[in-house]
């Protein structure tokens, strides 16, 4: 059985005068899939999100959303489109309702059809409490939930989420994160962009590492880090590194320098353990391989600006 795309680009490009940013990529974003757009400052991501909801005109290839091409049928894709932007978009003189009110008016719903849905979005984000509250008055992670509980007010059958919880602290983060899993079960299609390797992790049922406007590597989280890093990952600092892993000859391991660190990455750290124990090494950090060594090893430990 064929899957159904909520999301099928092809050849996707975007240029902004001389720089090329989405450079002919590739996506298929099932339905009911969480699919995470991964890269750095600059990468495309965000060009590549505002092409898909309409915002921004491709150059050329071809982009269908919700089975519908996006340059004969953008007004239609957005009136079944949650979009939660990066930055803060909400009336900051209005109160949390007449904020969600004055949305639920544009997709044209009655004041009293909407009251219903707005409490059961606002119980849903944990911001009941907040109802007559102005936004101005609320914290960063409160106006997040808000946007969020905000872009589900018409019931879209897509969710794009651009930087969902930048800025926020852990616990917002993780009640941010239930949320998500939870429109997930429902059926909701996701797309994020983040820089948030464990909210990649966490959420997304594939990511799709992006640098300078095309995709390098796409798939399950786990089964990337697995085929492209290995299992586990030994840092190596102090005066003694080079040395010790001068001892680790013949064992093929892949080496990265970085500053005072050597990151060694493994299948299996048991027996590079035994070496440099063996070689008098002490100053180590044995760890399972993660999305980020993944995304740092595709894209480079540079700063991005």
């Amino acid at each position: 059985m064929v899957a159904e795309l909520d999301i099928h680009a092809r050849g996707l490009s975007k240029s902004f005068g001389a720089l090329k940013a989405v450079d002919g990529i590739t996506l298929r974003v099932e339905r009911g899939e969480c699919y995470g757009m991964l890269g750095p400052n600059g990468a495309g991501k965000t060009t590549a999100i505002r092409m898909i909801h309409g915002a921004v005109r491709p150059d050329g290839g071809e982009l269908s959303v919700l089975g519908r091409d996006v340059t004969a049928e953008s007004r239609r894709i957005r009136e079944e489109m949650g979009i939660v932007p990066q930055e803060n978009t909400l009336d900051n003189e209005l109160s949390v309702y007449n904020n969600m009110w004055v949305f639920a008016n544009y997709f044209g719903i009655s004041r009293r059809r909407s009251r219903s849905r707005i409490e059961e979005l606002l119980d849903f984000v944990q911001l009941r409490d907040k109802w007559d509250e102005q936004i101005k008055n609320l914290s960063g992670g409160m106006k997040r939930r808000l946007l969020i509980a905000r872009a589900l007010i018409h019931r879209p059958r897509l969710l794009i989420l651009d930087e969902p919880t930048t800025g926020l602290d852990p616990q917002a983060r993780h009640l941010v994160w239930q949320r998500l899993r939870e429109l997930k079960s429902g059926g909701l299609t996701i797309l994020l962009t983040t820089h948030y390797m464990e909210e990649a992790a966490q959420l997304c049922d594939r990511v799709g590492v992006m640098a300078q406007g095309r995709v390098l590597v796409e798939g399950p989280p786990a089964e990337l880090v697995r085929e492209r890093v290995g299992e586990e990952v030994i840092e190596l600092r102090g005066a003694g590194r080079e040395a010790a892993a001068a001892a680790l000859n013949g064992l093929g391991l892949e080496i990265e320098r970085a500053g005072d660190t050597l990151y060694l990455y493994c299948r299996s750290g048991a027996e590079t353990v035994d070496r440099l124990v063996s070689a008098g090494e002490r100053e180590f950090l044995r760890r399972p391989a993660s999305l980020e060594d993944l995304f740092l090893r595709l894209t480079g430990r540079e700063l991005r600006e």
